[in-house]
């Protein structure tokens, strides 16, 4: 037995807020009768819940990797009018959700899921899931900059954690560097920040991979769905993750 509101949000009808607003609203019945209390649970599996007339069933779990092209919003709306990352995932019914977030100018590996507990499991900070981007900054960082990376260093919201960081590629005029760097947390414009504060800004950025996940040959503006063995991997690695990784 599930709260209604649970149901309905696992169901794709809405948001959990919004099912909430047509639960109190009199518009859900369960087994032909309207319910109108937030606490009120049902069972999917055996009770008949419909929503304005409508039956609804338990929604097919979806799981897709997109490569995002720099210009396209993380989000399910954008009031300016911009493209997002749904426009681009034609022949899927389902409302999918980005598992965290891709900076407007920043491209590659994006998950979307229906899945809530997926999508939870892989963006809160104790699971320390590794995310790996390849930066091209302006000039080329001297090897003690790097370690600073590799050490953490301090951002206006706090110290990061310790970073795997190489080079990926060296302008021979020393004008640029590609740089491999892979993080364990989720802050916002983190990788951009960290760069800024060793004085080598990006200029590029692509995430490469998701814990054991990798773009590969996904063409940008793409998706795949992933295989039920890729989504059990990234469940086990979420939830053995849950202890900072050592230095």
């Amino acid at each position: 037995m599930e709260r209604l509101q649970k149901i309905l949000a696992a169901a794709g009808v809405a948001s959990r807020r919004k099912c909430e607003e047509l639960i109190t609203s009199g518009q859900v019945q369960v087994n032909g009768e309207t319910v109108t209390a937030l606490g009120t649970k049902a069972d999917p599996a055996v009770d008949v819940i419909t929503v304005n007339g409508k039956t609804i069933g338990a929604e097919k779990k979806i799981y897709i990797m997109f490569n995002k092209p720099k210009g396209v919003i993380t989000s399910a709306s954008d009031p300016q009018g911009r493209k997002i990352v749904t426009d681009y995932l034609k022949g899927i019914t389902e409302r999918l959700y980005p598992v965290g977030r891709l900076d407007y100018d920043t491209e590659g590996l994006l998950l979307l899921t229906n899945d809530g507990d997926f999508a939870h499991l892989l963006t809160h900070p104790k699971h320390h899931v590794p995310k790996t981007y390849l930066a091209t900054v302006k000039g080329v960082p001297h090897g003690t900059e790097l370690e600073k990376l590799k050490d953490g260093v301090m951002l206006e919201d706090g110290m990061t954690a310790p970073a795997e960081v190489e080079y990926y590629d060296v302008d021979p005029d020393g004008k640029q560097a590609v740089i491999s760097i892979t993080i364990h947390e989720g802050r916002n414009r983190q990788v951009r920040r960290m760069f800024e504060a060793i004085q080598h800004p990006v200029t590029k950025l692509k995430r490469i991979s998701f814990g054991g996940l990798y773009l590969d040959n996904l063409k940008r503006g793409l998706y795949r769905h992933l295989s039920k063995e890729e989504v059990e991997e990234l469940f086990k690695q979420a939830r053995s993750a849950g202890k900072p990784r050592k230095r």
